[in-house]
């Protein structure tokens, strides 16, 4: 083999690891215990040069930013796509999608919604791995964000949550990217765990299209401004283009990973009610969100208006108040509100943690916009009644919103004065669609 064809090699599989001399031995034993190849490679220097040699000739020296920032720059033409602004413009549309009224209406809607290939249990294709390797896992799948320990006798731990939202970023590419990066932060938020590090993996059409030019340059540019509001380095990433059926291009579809760090697992917050009588708080505000919705995709193939409200500095102040929770052992459960809102987390809430609930929603709101509107920035918890004064001062200190919602007990979800199902009627609605479609 030449010596530029192992240069520019893309075989899989491989990484650079740098190691301090002292540990290099320790390194490579601990790759051949694994089975895995590992050779000595080179050496960092303080030359400010990247120097490469083939069997005792230089093949290479050059300064390494001449590889890494002198690239070529593509300037592809980029321009709006020509329906956006029929898109964004049919909210009026959204807002008159029939909706249900009565409290048998707003029952069905919910069993139709849990059951939906959008929004049901994923258990039935996560079941079938080990996702528990060595123990070490600590929250995994239906949980808002995974979590895993590094080190036993510390109990240091990382979380990590994917989000993406394909309807949203075809609204609007530049917020729909800052809400999946907002839901990922959230995600890890719920855990307990402080939001460290942002990858992506960006999935649009054909680069060759200018609409699809103009979406990703707003996917990034929205990515960008967001990472900076969130203080959140991006330390890698991944671009996939192509993504077509013949002309027509998926939506853009950006999936944003963050990686959070937890002190002591074992104060990890899950997403279950498991505790009967504590009571349940609805952290953040709800406002009447419908554009790019699962409840106006399921019940009616709608995509138009605009995406829910980005509000980075509430995330930053959510994320607070849950971290703090976490850490001080005030939090009993935590689940994200975003897609399906709140009722799709409290039915995944009650059925994770085994427990009912008796949900009282807020005067003056409409049920339907407080049970399915998708407002960003929101978490439903769980407290034992006897710090529920401590945890909404909490609240109060970093300003975010709270308000009471309800008791965790019985063995279903009883929205007063509108409906009731049994827990089992929720989980065979919500963990029969791919066992029926699949099994």
């Amino acid at each position: 083999m030449a010596p530029q064809e192992v240069l520019v090699s893309e075989s899989q599989e491989r990484m650079l690891a740098v190691v301090r001399p002292a540990a290099v031995t320790e390194v490579l034993d601990l790759c051949g215990r694994w089975g895995v190849p590992a050779t000595v490679v080179g050496e960092v220097t303080a030359t400010g040069r990247l120097v490469v040699t083939w069997h005792g000739r230089t093949v290479c020296d050059v300064p390494p930013a001449s590889l890494a920032d002198d690239g070529p720059v593509y300037e592809r033409p980029l321009s709006r796509p020509a329906d956006q602004d029929r898109l964004v413009a049919d909210e009026p549309t959204a807002q008159r999608l029939l909706r249900p009224r009565t409290g048998a209406e707003l029952r069905a809607t919910l069993l139709r919604m849990i059951a939906s290939p959008e929004l049901c249990a994923r258990s039935w294709i996560t079941d079938q791995y080990d996702r528990y390797v060595q123990g070490n896992t600590v929250l995994a799948q239906p949980e808002d964000a995974g979590v895993v320990r590094l080190d036993e006798d510390s109990g240091l731990g990382v979380a990590l949550a994917l989000d993406g939202n394909g309807r949203f970023a075809r609204l609007d590419p530049y917020a729909g990217t800052q809400l999946a990066l907002a839901e990922a932060w959230r995600n890890v938020a719920v855990t307990g765990a402080r939001p460290l590090a942002v990858t992506d993996c960006l999935n649009f059409g054909s680069p060759e299209d200018p609409a699809v030019m103009w979406q990703f340059a707003e996917a990034v540019r929205g990515l960008a401004e967001g990472c900076a509001a969130l203080e959140l380095p991006v330390t890698g990433g991944n671009v996939s283009f192509y993504n077509s059926t013949g002309a027509t291009a998926i939506n853009p579809t950006p999936v944003v990973g963050v990686l959070g760090v937890l002190d002591d697992v074992t104060r990890r917050t899950p997403m279950g009610f498991a505790t009967e009588g504590e009571a349940l708080l609805l952290l953040g505000s709800t406002r009447e969100e419908f554009g790019g919705s699962a409840w106006a995709h399921v019940e009616h193939g709608h995509l138009g208006g605009r995406p829910p409200r980005v509000e980075l500095g509430a995330e930053r102040r959510l994320a607070e108040v849950l971290i703090a929770g976490s850490r001080d052992g005030v939090l009993s459960a935590a689940h994200d509100l975003s897609e399906g809102g709140l009722a799709q987390a409290l039915v995944e809430s009650c059925l994770r943690g085994g427990w009912g609930s008796r949900i009282t929603l807020p005067a003056g709101v409409d049920p339907f916009v407080a049970l399915f509107a998708e407002s960003a920035a929101r978490v439903a918890v769980a407290v034992a009644p006897a710090v529920v004064s401590r945890f909404t001062e909490l609240c109060g200190q970093h300003g975010v919103p709270v308000s009471p919602l309800g008791v965790v007990g019985g063995d279903d979800l009883d929205v007063e004065g509108l409906f009731r199902v049994p827990l089992s009627e929720l989980r065979t609605a919500y963990e029969g669609t791919f066992p029926r479609l699949f099994g």
